[in-house]
């Protein structure tokens, strides 16, 4: 059982470099009581691409799921009400 949600969706914007892409995950449970951490990314109004990761503790999930959050705060992703104040 997941004991709080962990959901994240950003975007990067930039006209001048044509870029559009967005970045999504969660941290799930599966049938197997396993926590899943669920990402999915691509261009803005595509399907994109996904890729699920599975663990045995809750805790392992979290770490990942920090690190890829502050990696993508580096790339330039920002969050929508960062993006439009």
């Amino acid at each position: 059982m997941i004991a709080q949600p962990y959901q994240l969706y950003v975007e990067r914007r930039d006209r001048t470099k044509n870029v559009s892409r967005f970045y999504a995950m969660s941290i799930e449970p599966n049938l197997f009581g396993e926590a899943c951490l669920v990402r999915r990314w691509g261009r803005i109004g595509a399907k994109g691409q996904s890729m699920i990761h599975h663990f045995e503790r809750e805790r392992d999930a979290v770490v990942l799921f920090l690190d890829l959050t502050r990696q993508k705060q580096n790339r330039g992703y920002r969050t929508l009400s960062d993006c439009n104040p």
